[in-house]
């Protein structure tokens, strides 16, 4: 793999000759439910999205990315973690008084670029736990982001469905009034609190299921809070919101390396766009919300040209795991999809094993280095620590994070050789143009709202995703011998470093 000292010779003595011997900035845009043919650059047709197909055209699209989970914790642990979400028995979907999930002291990927010299910040979407089991919002919110490499924070204190309906800077709720504290509780109510199921002629949207809780801004969510007005965040801002912190942070360290995680929050639930967007996209609310993040993404772009250093920073965009359509409110989604494929083509979607659940849009654009291309190399979110590791000289200590530097910089087609996928014991592994299930109990679909496919079945499920994109011809039954190898070798990486 590339070292950090021949990359920057090959920058020097390419057509790009602007960069000097300094380390590239690094950020990594993170959507939040965006499926494989949400955008434009991936097949869409009905949304069109100009300004993060920038990032595609102008780098390098892959055709074969990967979250490591189908739903968002798990994806967002791994990917700062560089471990396996399977390793973890915590490392899923968190209520949103979860104390931190990560172990404190083990090498993430802030923490790694930080000893590399760079100013390390994450904007946005958190939902990895914050402070320990007996957390006072009121107080220092402690530990979180800055304890395991974080030099800066300002996050959605969980979900923007759960309660608290706060952002957390550093280490304490922005904007709250010491004389309206703040309480949360995920057991029972506060006396007094309307909630959406008892006071639904409060909501401006409806729950389908779930989400039925406490009352803020015209929305109920899940779990229960009381007080803390001054601080509470309005939906229909918060897109604003974490662009103008992004772009703050930008500005406030053009001069030295940065590292920038800038997490979206759409098109998670509920989806409430500005009213810039609503009904922009004619596909109801989950549309406008994916065109009000393109929008954004496309000022964030233009605020790195205008500083000058657009051409010498790589920007990663992904997705932390598949769509969903009905994920808890009645918002159209599922009525004015009209011919727009989510999915674009792939089988399942969030909470599925199968491919649609993880397989995601994933591009990479560093000016500097990085020529226009298309790669079908298999690439996958929890190889950033390593791969960038390779890149600005440290050393990766992460368990399960691969290098594949060449791969996302385009100088070789050849990325990961296998990839586990999932979190606890259910699992999916890819090896080659294969996909491996093996079986699970439970059932077919979500639930009755949720309509994607689970993917568990209790046969054992082969497919080719080369020939068969969607999914629909099982080949275990005729191929033993190869169903038995990856079994094997699934094994095998289970029972790897079982001590990180």
């Amino acid at each position: 793999m590339c070292s950090l000292t021949i990359m920057l010779m090959e920058c020097k003595s390419s057509n790009f000759n602007k960069v000097e011997n300094t380390k590239p900035n690094i950020v990594v845009i993170y959507a939040d439910d965006l499926g494989y043919g949400d955008l434009s650059s991936y097949g869409a047709t009905e949304l069109l999205t100009p300004n993060i197909d920038r990032i595609a055209n102008e780098g390098i699209r892959f055709t074969n990315g990967y979250a490591t989970s189908p739903t968002c914790t798990p994806s967002r642990f791994s990917m700062l973690s560089g471990i396996y979400p399977f390793r973890s028995q915590r490392a899923k979907i968190l209520p949103g008084n979860a104390p931190l999930l990560f172990e404190i002291g083990k090498q993430t990927l802030p923490s790694m670029l930080k000893d590399a010299g760079y100013f390390t910040g994450v904007v946005g979407k958190w939902h990895l736990g914050l402070g320990d089991e007996n957390m006072n919002w009121n107080e220092d919110i402690k530990p979180g982001p800055l304890e395991i490499g974080f030099d800066y924070s300002y996050i959605m204190a969980s979900t923007n469905d759960r309660v608290p309906s706060v952002y957390v800077k550093n280490h304490n709720i922005d904007g709250l009034d010491p004389k309206d504290p703040i309480s949360v509780s995920y057991r029972s109510n506060f006396e007094g609190e309307p909630t959406g199921k008892e006071n639904p002629e409060l909501l401006k949207v409806h729950p389908s299921h779930g989400h039925n809780k406490s009352i803020h801004n015209g929305i109920s969510r899940i779990g229960y809070m009381k007080g803390g007005k001054s601080a509470l965040f309005i939906d229909e801002d918060m897109s604003d919101d974490f662009l103008r912190e992004s772009k703050n942070f930008i500005n406030n360290h053009k001069d030295t390396p940065f590292f920038l995680f800038y997490s979206l929050h759409q098109p998670h639930v509920p989806r409430i766009p500005h009213p810039r967007f609503a009904g922009k996209s004619g596909l109801g609310p989950r549309g406008d919300v994916i065109l009000e993040a393109d929008w954004a993404v496309g000022e964030f772009l233009n605020e790195l040209e205008k500083l000058g250093i657009a051409e010498n920073t790589i920007v990663i965009f992904s997705s932390d795991n598949g769509p969903v359509l009905d994920d808890g409110y009645h918002d159209e989604s599922e009525t004015k999809i009209g011919k727009h494929k989510p999915r674009g083509g792939l089988r399942g979607g969030k909470y599925s094993l199968f491919d649609a659940g993880t397989h995601v849009p994933f591009m990479v654009r560093w000016p500097a280095k990085i020529k226009p291309s298309v790669s079908d190399a298999l690439v996958c979110q929890i190889d950033l620590t390593a791969s960038l590791a390779s890149l600005v000289g440290q050393q990766n200590t992460t368990p399960d994070s691969e290098n594949i530097l060449d791969a996302l910089t385009g100088t070789s087609k050849e990325g990961r050789q296998n990839l586990l996928l999932g979190q606890n014991n259910i699992t999916s592994f890819i090896k080659g143009n294969y996909v491996l299930i093996p079986p699970h109990k439970g059932p077919k679909r979500v639930n009755k709202w949720v309509k994607n496919e689970t993917g568990r079945d209790r046969n054992m499920q082969l497919y080719n995703l080369k020939e068969d994109r969607s999914q629909q011809n099982n080949l275990a039954d005729k191929n033993p011998e190869i169903v038995a190898a990856m079994m094997r070798e699934l094994e095998i990486i289970k029972k790897m470093n079982k001590s990180n």
